[in-house]
């Protein structure tokens, strides 16, 4: 037996025991993992049997999954989308509907149930990219944050963590006032944006973050209240970049340079900055985000369903970007399905196998989305990091049959999100035997929550 502890100075509060764990770099059997205020304090390996009192997780536990890019009430739209067809800017308007409908309270049990689904699928951390501030019209609440603050709230309800990246949505475009749909996200100037955010709190389970929508949304010249606002409290800072084409003509119209251009000059990019899809580049811009550390979230379901394109993924991280994941429109919420289509999108674009590692598209769709969000201590199974897991079934028809030391194989490229047993937050089993242990039902929860939308 191999013991491996950090001492924690907490008693500890559970033990679970993993029939087979990720470690990073290969599948190890018999593992059992202490837990000591809420995060990991001990891991002993060559544990064949679960010792006294331990919770048998069976299957392949991996460190919890990180998505890293959500819009909650775009949940409302799933299949209701698939009908006709369009391009994104004609989706574009059915999400403007559903958001016209939500309250606070609505959006509270929507994001719950949503959130809810996202436990379910082996999330234990969510960035919720955040711009339905106002009431319609765009009057503020009487609690200008009461949107946000529903969102906070809903995370905690379902179990999960979640970064609020409050975003700044001050424009329909470059010269354009905020449409009638787009008033509920203005708050007609980044230093009236900054102002609100500031009051939000964060807390154990919630972390507060900044995004600045799109380059169309945040006029060049406000650029630089959102990042100070960011630098200043060290928080992470999200980008819509580049998604579509018409962004990328628009911006070179107005400003003549590329969006990532304008984000460059404008200190936008670095470390702390994730652009989220990074779908239309040119060279210099993969190499603008590459040397300034600036991470890449890939949210492949959503780009496919909107007919977005692929993203040049695994050039941006041979520049030095890194990749994280995300299920943003949520036309499913499966990061398993994320990961092998990240991959899977670069075989048919190039005619080539094998661009990423199944350990690499499982750090993509956690540690690294975890730093992303701004928990850079997460997503791995170590000693000192949070206790949050996720247990995929090995005896399920799609995953059934590989060997054990394939089990990150058949995880990435054969499981879905129904295949999840287990998830554990801050060491609170969350999900047990496939059924959430906070939300009851959660398939309800959703079609009561959507139906109060379309009703």
């Amino acid at each position: 037996m191999q013991l491996t502890v950090r001492p924690t100075g907490t008693p500890v509060t559970a033990t679970y025991w993993m029939s087979h764990a990720w470690l990073g770099t290969h599948v190890e059997p018999g593992v059992t993992l202490d837990v000591a205020g809420g995060r990991i304090a001990g891991v002993r390996t060559g544990m064949d049997a679960p010792p006294p009192g331990a919770t048998a997780l069976r299957g392949l536990t991996l460190p919890g999954l990180a998505n890293t890019h959500s819009h909650a009430f775009h949940r409302a739209l799933r299949s209701t989308v698939q009908v006709g067809s369009g391009t994104f800017w004609t989706w574009r308007e059915l999400m403007y509907r559903a958001a016209s409908r939500l309250t606070p309270d609505t959006y509270f049990d929507l994001a719950r149930a949503t959130y809810a689904e996202m436990a379910l699928a082996g999330i234990t951390s969510v960035g919720e990219f955040h711009y339905l501030h106002h009431a319609p019209g765009g009057t503020p609440y009487d609690n200008p944050n009461a949107m946000g603050e529903a969102l906070i709230a809903a995370a905690d309800a379902a179990g999960i963590r979640i970064t609020l990246l409050d975003t700044a949505y001050l424009a329909a475009g470059f010269g354009e006032r905020p449409n009638r749909h787009q008033l509920r996200f203005s708050d007609t100037t980044a230093d009236a944006w900054a102002e609100r955010a500031s009051l939000l709190k964060g807390g154990a389970h919630a972390l507060i973050g900044a995004a600045i929508h799109s380059v169309r949304a945040v006029p060049a010249g406000q650029l630089a209240t959102v990042v100070r606002w960011a630098e200043e409290r060290g928080a992470p800072l999200h980008v819509h970049l580049s998604e579509q084409t018409a962004e990328n003509d628009a911006c070179l119209t107005a400003h003549g340079r590329t969006p990532t251009r304008l984000l460059a000059d404008h200190g936008v990019l670095g470390p702390r900055t994730t652009g989220i899809h990074n779908t239309h580049l040119t060279a210099e811009d993969i190499e603008l985000l590459g040397n300034s550390g600036t991470g890449t979230c890939m949210c492949p379901t959503t780009e496919r369903d909107l007919a977005d394109g692929i993203g040049p993924a695994a050039a941006l991280q041979r520049a030095g970007s890194p990749l994280s994941l995300g299920s943003d429109s949520h036309a499913v919420i499966d990061l398993f399905e994320e990961a092998r289509a990240m991959e899977l999108n670069e075989r048919l674009r190039t005619h080539v196998r094998g661009h990423w590692t199944a350990a690499a598209l499982l750090r993509a769709a956690s540690a690294d989305g975890h730093t992303a969000l701004g928990r850079p201590d997460a997503g791995t199974l170590e000693p000192g990091a949070p206790a949050d897991l996720t247990t995929v079934a090995l005896d399920s028809v799609r995953t059934a049959g590989p060997a054990p030391r394939l089990a990150a194989e058949a995880a990435v490229f054969a499981a879905s999100a129904a295949d999840v047993r287990h998830t554990v937050v801050a060491g609170r089993h969350v999900v047990r035997d496939g059924r959430h242990t906070l939300v009851e039902d959660v398939p309800s929860a959703l079609a009561e929550a959507i139906a109060a939308l379309h009703g």
